[in-house]
């Protein structure tokens, strides 16, 4: 039987200050999704010796502490690996180690990948070549005859508000296509409109990775859920069942909609730590990894991205943000605090799943709390061991 779809986001109170720890846990229950399996192959995760977390952390200036970090940003699970073995677990409100969670932004980083295995088989020429080869839009709007580059760092110059709170923001509008609403989700970014010169500003863009997960379908004939589970879940031994959010007509929501458990969030930044290398595979080329994880022009610096109108003091690669400093650092986010966050000098992924009830509410760090989350997984990477 098919969920009962909510009519408008508002039933949900997604950015209204509404608790979602009860919903991010059970998407399968509140819309249409598409199925990957566990891999044939399991791999689960050794279990190495406990390391406690620090106490406290510092940001902008302050002491804070972890126990009401993890309380207020209504943390369901934090999941530390060193050198691929799991070192700290632990599950809070709905959280568990099977249960699935909703990515948000996450996806973003899958879809990257995707995009380059895609690339490594020859289904896509090169990322030099115009999307519009492969996805239909209309003639003029925002990414006719626009570079896959350009679409991956999030600089196709087409115009877009990320505002979350605002329903009249492009990313509300897509988020509604989502659920069938004004328009499919192919139909939407076949007409946006295009504001600036492609390859000059990095503008966070939810369409930007909409657009390439259609090139992925188009480009391999198949659906984004059945072409991950052969080429990520598979090889990388997820244990658990994987979901996608789909849209009436069958296309995923691959801005956002990947539904996964921590410990299968934690393999693609196991995966990219090593260089797309899995148990002696090579599942990503490692040019893609590193080129994905580098912030490659001036205007994918960090300080230069913009995010709802202000910019943020992180970098960009292909849909992957890169922290500013020296020991290499990069993270899948998303909105209400998911994060995929490695730092390769420590050998460390950590999974960090949320449901900040305060995210979205403004555009304050106050309540969005990205960076501080950033500088909280940091001091976990370099407390002593």
């Amino acid at each position: 039987m098919s969920p009962q779809l909510p009519r408008t986001l508002a039933e949900i109170g997604l950015f209204t200050g509404a608790p979602q720890y009860e919903n991010f846990c059970r998407v399968k229950d509140l819309a249409e999704t598409r199925e990957m399996v566990p891999a044939s192959k399991p791999h689960a995760w050794p279990i190495g010796e406990a390391i406690a977390l620090p106490d406290t952390y510092e940001f902008d200036g302050a002491v804070r502490s972890t126990e009401e970090f993890l309380a207020d940003t209504d943390t369901a699970a934090l999941l530390v690996l060193i050198d691929g073995e799991i070192r700290h677990e632990q599950y809070l409100l709905t959280g568990g180690p099977d249960v699935p969670w909703l990515s948000m932004s996450v996806a973003k980083s899958f879809v990257s990948a995707l995009v380059g295995i895609a690339v490594e088989e020859g289904h896509i020429s090169g990322i030099d070549e115009p999307i519009s080869a492969f996805v239909p839009v209309q003639p003029g709007s925002a990414y006719d005859g626009v570079s896959i580059r350009d679409v991956l760092q999030m600089s196709s110059g087409a115009r877009w508000n990320e505002t979350y709170s605002d329903p009249t923001s492009d990313i509300y509008l897509l988020s509604m296509a989502t659920l069938g609403i004004g328009s499919t989700l192919d139909d939407f970014v076949a007409t946006m409109a295009r504001e600036s010169e492609p390859g000059t500003l990095c503008r966070y863009n939810s369409g930007e990775t909409q657009v390439l997960g259609a090139l992925v379908a188009r480009a391999t004939g198949r659906t984004l859920a059945d072409y991950m589970q052969e080429k990520l879940c598979e090889p990388l031994g997820m244990t658990s069942p994987g979901r996608w959010v789909v849209d009436p007509a069958g296309m995923e929501m691959a801005y956002g909609g990947l539904n996964l458990t921590a410990r299968d969030y934690a393999r693609i930044g196991e995966l990219y730590r090593n260089g797309g290398m899995w148990r002696d595979e090579q599942i990503i080329p490692a040019d893609w990894v590193r080129d994905s994880v580098t912030a490659g022009a001036p205007h994918l610096q960090p300080g230069r991205p913009i995010v709802g109108g202000h910019r943020l003091s992180l970098g960009y690669g292909y849909q992957w943000w890169i922290p500013d400093g020296d020991r290499g650092e990069f993270s899948a986010i998303g909105v209400y605090n998911q994060f995929v966050y490695v730092d390769p000098t420590a050998r460390t992924t950590i999974v960090k799943l949320s449901a900040n009830r305060r995210y979205g509410t403004s555009t304050k760090e106050s309540a969005n709390r990205e960076l501080e989350t950033v500088d909280f997984l940091r001091a976990i990477t370099r407390r002593p061991r």
